[in-house]
């Protein structure tokens, strides 16, 4: 099953963005290849873009309070397992912790680097990162692939904590929906939203052997998806099919 996840508001989709790029870091850095690493900096750069928004830092430290406050009010409740509710207040301590001790935006200790901002400034350009553009560059990329690989974990390390921080808080909003099966009728599935619940995430899982490709809206009040099936050309053209997935909203 393809698994497509849908923002409901701006947060999410910023986090939902760094989530992808610390994803893609990960596995451009356990590779070898200068090529990779070029990329796993790449990475980095972009990270540092998205994370430079001014209230993201203290949007998800008001988060990982206000699910530490809410977790906290099922104290007492016999339904929950204390055990498992303090492995997660634990996890969101830690994670808030870590970025509250982070000092300025995420990636702000690299910009003191004047060799990595010469990389950054010249990385948009098409082919300004060529080895007469940058020598020094170029001869880190001819370093042994274990040092290239230190370097960019202790690059990397200063935006962990913002890492930590999304992994808890999108871990926490994506458990907090139930899946359920749905069925679109000629390609279309409509569904409104329950009055005074503020969904945040969509997920829905497609099986692939059908060929479909979802195309998704939605607002507080209802929920729109139109399945779509490429052409030879690539042109997405609406699907008169049936067919059912698995739908989960978050709130």
């Amino acid at each position: 099953m393809v698994l497509y996840e849908y923002p409901f508001n701006e947060s999410i989709r910023t986090m939902l963005r760094l989530e992808h790029l610390f994803d893609r870091l990960g596995q451009l850095m356990a590779r070898e290849t200068p090529l990779d690493h070029h990329f796993a900096l790449v990475t980095i750069f972009e990270i540092m873009d998205v994370a430079s928004r001014a209230d993201l830092k203290s949007d998800l430290l008001k988060e990982l309070e206000r699910h530490k406050a809410q977790l906290n009010s099922y104290r007492g409740n016999p339904a929950i397992a204390e055990e498992a509710l303090d492995e997660v207040i634990r996890r969101i301590d830690h994670a808030f912790n870590g970025l509250n001790q982070l000092n300025g935006k995420a990636g702000h200790a690299l910009t003191a680097n004047e060799w990595l901002m010469s990389i950054r400034s010249r990385i948009s350009i098409p082919g300004g990162t060529c080895e007469f553009d940058l020598p020094a560059y170029y001869s880190w990329q001819q370093l042994l692939p274990v040092r290239r690989r230190n370097d960019l974990m202790s690059w990397a390390q200063t935006l962990m904590p913002m890492a930590e921080a999304l992994q808890v808080l999108l871990s926490l909003l994506r458990d907090s929906g139930a899946p359920h099966k749905v069925a679109a009728q000629s390609g279309q599935f409509q569904q409104s939203l329950a009055a005074g619940k503020t969904y945040q995430l969509l997920r829905m899982r497609l099986d692939p052997s059908l060929g479909l490709i979802p195309e998704i809206s939605g607002h507080r009040l209802m929920v729109s998806i139109r399945l779509m099936r490429q052409d030879e050309e690539g042109r997405l053209k609406p699907a008169q099919q049936d067919a059912s997935f698995e739908l989960t909203l978050c709130a």
